[in-house]
């Protein structure tokens, strides 16, 4: 009888598909890495400019603010006889030249400033936030792109398997020592593995699409990840440690702290309208004509000096009103630093949790399931071959195998995208 062996026997974990290669006529297309999509769509995501660019807005806006308004200047011609119109007829005609100047009761402008720059600098930690955010979707998008191409070749493997199922199945059949169905089976289990294979292939060009995305490139763009990765699962910080870390890094909770800032201003300010605000002018006056007798000589001169504030006694309900506004403010940023402190904290817990998980899983997968899965099917192939294991356990060995191997690159998938959380939400990198 024909030795039909397993061929994955001894194999490594990652297979090589033929599926990612290129072929021989046209060069072999750049390998996107994990650091690689990170450096790109850092440098073009559409979203993470948007808000690069509305923090530069922003913080043109404080020194406006606090500014004094420009002075106004007056051009007057003061008491003309509308008879004659004529300049040097009445003593109290004159034409006036004058500069006027607002000038807020002190403090409020540097309220407007200061409020201000807190909200530019809120704005500024949001652009540090949504960066985070990017990095962490694509390492997540990256990762679960590689999964699935790990997943295709582990169906392209299976497929031969099944293959040499399928012979084992015919030559036994052929000379009298199988059964048909075991052949029927074997074909069927092959078309199931060809439905899988059609169903990954879509769901990875999804993801490909969504990566895309995130680096601003064509959907379309081909992309084509190195086959093999570092399987080295690092040691993390406890969570009160990373609780801390978070605490002095995340740049949301700062971007909480600052809009507390800028609201604790707008509630200063609102105060400060009580207060009045002054405005100071100054104007000449240049007379014609000369002074009647006895007196005589030419007329002089006139230098007026004005001094006026409003007096805010017909809007002391809307000052109530706009200062309890400012206070309700306060306090709901306050409970928005508060909520997102809480976020935080779970996220970091829950991202642990998923890691420490991922870790065990892969590493049980890695040491001892896989290994001892392929050894099972190995066995049992040797086994059907003499007619000492039935045809349906050795297909039963197969589906095991196949499972376990996907659920080998999930665990250090999952792993690492509970890392490309768990850093997010610490603050950054290399902050673990």
């Amino acid at each position: 009888m024909p030795d039909f062996r397993l061929k994955q026997e001894g194999a490594e974990l990652l297979p090589t598909a033929a599926w990612t290669q290129a072929s021989p006529q046209r060069s072999a297309p750049k390998l996107l890495f994990i650091e690689d999509a990170i450096v790109t769509a850092v440098d073009g995501n559409p979203s993470l400019a948007e808000m690069q660019a509305r923090y530069e807005a922003l913080a043109e806006i404080p020194s406006q603010l606090g500014t004094l308004p420009d002075p106004i200047l007056s051009l007057n011609a003061m008491n003309l006889p509308t008879d004659t119109f004529n300049v040097g007829q009445e003593a109290m005609t004159q034409m006036q030249v004058g500069i006027s100047q607002v000038i807020p009761f002190p403090g409020k402008l540097a309220l407007r400033e200061g409020a201000s720059e807190y909200e530019a600098l809120a704005a500024g930690f949001w652009v540090d936030e949504v960066r985070l955010l990017l990095i962490r979707n694509v390492r997540s998008s990256w990762w679960q792109l590689y999964f699935l191409d790990r997943s295709l070749e582990i169906v392209d493997s299976n497929q031969d398997l099944v293959r040499q199922f399928i012979e084992v199945a015919r030559t036994k059949y052929e000379v009298g020592g199988g059964l048909q169905q075991d052949v029927l089976l074997a074909q069927l289990e092959l078309s199931k593995l060809i439905d899988q294979k059609i169903k990954l292939k879509a769901v990875r060009r999804n993801q490909a699409i969504q990566l895309n995305l995130l680096m601003d490139a064509p959907p379309n763009d081909a992309l084509v990840l190195p086959l093999k990765v570092s399987l080295d699962m690092p040691e993390i910080a406890n969570e009160k440690t990373l609780y801390e870390r978070a605490e002095t890094s995340r740049p949301l909770l700062k971007q909480k702290e600052h809009d507390i800032h800028a609201a604790q201003s707008r509630l200063e300010l609102a105060r400060k309208q009580y207060y009045p605000d002054f405005k100071l002018g100054v104007a000449y006056g240049n007379r014609s004509g000369d002074n009647p007798f006895p007196r005589g000589g030419a007329r002089s001169d006139f230098l007026s000096v004005m001094f006026s504030f409003n007096l805010p006694i017909h809007s002391k309900r809307r000052l109530e009103r706009a200062v309890s506004q400012r206070s309700l403010e306060l306090q709901k940023r306050r409970y928005a630093l508060r909520n997102e402190w809480g976020v935080v904290r779970s996220e970091i817990s829950s991202a642990t949790t998923d890691y420490f998980e991922a870790r065990e899983l892969f590493m049980l997968f890695q040491s001892g399931i896989v290994p001892q899965a392929r050894q099972t099917v190995s066995s049992m192939l040797a086994g059907y071959q003499v007619s000492e294991v039935d045809f349906l356990n050795l297909v039963g060995s197969q589906v095991t195998l196949l499972k376990y191997e996907v659920q080998y690159w999930k665990a250090l998938t999952e792993a690492n995208q509970a890392l490309a959380r768990l850093d997010a939400a610490v603050g950054g990198e290399r902050k673990l």
